[in-house]
């Protein structure tokens, strides 16, 4: 640059040297240097720029090309890592086999080598086997439907706060097969949600859900008006339900169960007419058409 700029120069005072031939010599000399200056200068930009231009589009492309598997990479991971999590914590939670089914929410499991009872928590199904109360509307088949789901299977046991009761029971979930048994129970409208002692519990919300979609769809225990509460489930049921085992041999009573089509008029109590309608069949037959449309197992609800 700098022998440029004085190739210049020289051009331009060469004009005013005082001697002709030597100077017209010299000027076509310098005029020659200069455009071959000129011309290299020229070219040298032109390649530093191309070359320049080059290497940045060369490190653009590196660096979108370095983004997007970046990208694809952390997409992955993530996704990659968020199954890893769910399938990890499942698959960490201690490992038993179911040896018995107590009753719907009571279960009997081989926890390391030892004999456990479970006792489902946020779970409350009705009872079969209370030694104070009668066998409730609905308990057999909840009761069945643990046997048919849990019986000899191997499930994952998740506890959520206190690990035992005070009968030295535990306190769990259940999974099975990779679903939440407990929240089985309640979307089947075979139990309630109940006894919420230590929230708040991992579960709890998706627990609700399930239980109100039982609910709005009136599925077994709420197919009984007023049977759920909140202490439990009401005292005042119907002798059997269609969960229930019904004796025939037992019925004394005026009327005879195979005999002549009776309705609910024929009866004075509820009682009675349920025990009729147990004798000749219950809701599996029902004869005697005494459980109108609801099939509830509940029938002539509107006697005393």
């Amino acid at each position: 640059m700098e022998l440029l700029l004085t190739l210049i120069i020289a051009a331009v005072l060469l004009p005013w040297f005082p001697f002709a031939q030597f100077r017209n010599h010299l000027f076509g000399k310098i005029l020659a240097v200069l455009f071959i200056c000129l011309f290299t200068f020229g070219c040298e930009a032109s390649s530093d720029q191309a070359s320049t231009s080059e290497d940045t589009t060369k490190e653009e492309t590196s660096a979108e090309t370095t983004n997007e598997a970046e990208t694809e990479s952390e997409t992955k991971t993530s996704s990659t890592s968020n199954f890893s999590i769910e399938e990890d914590a499942l698959h960490d939670l201690p490992l038993a086999s179911v040896t018995r089914v107590i009753d719907g929410d009571t279960i009997e499991i081989n926890l390391n080598g030892k004999t456990e009872d479970v006792r489902l928590l946020l779970v409350d199904t009705p009872e079969t086997k209370h030694p104070d109360l009668p066998v409730q509307p609905y308990g057999p088949k909840a009761s069945q439907f643990a046997e048919e789901t849990l019986n000899g299977k191997e499930v994952r046991v998740e506890y959520d706060g206190p690990k035992r009761d005070k009968y030295n029971r535990l306190l769990a979930y259940l999974w099975v097969d990779g679903e939440n048994f407990n929240q089985m129970l309640l979307k089947e409208g075979l139990a309630r949600l109940a006894y919420v002692y230590d929230p708040p519990y991992t579960h709890y919300d998706s627990f609700v859900k399930a239980q109100t979609k039982a609910a709005n769809a009136n599925k077994n225990i709420w197919s009984i008006n007023g049977y759920v509460t909140e202490s439990g489930f009401s005292k005042k049921q119907p002798p059997s339900d269609a969960g229930n085992k019904r004796k025939t041999s037992s019925y004394i009573g005026p009327y005879d169960p195979n005999g002549p089509d009776r309705n609910c008029g024929d009866f004075k109590t509820q009682q009675d007419a349920q025990a009729f309608f147990d004798a000749a069949g219950g809701p599996s037959r029902d004869p005697h058409r005494l459980d109108g449309n609801d099939n509830d197992g509940l029938v002539c609800e509107s006697l005393p």
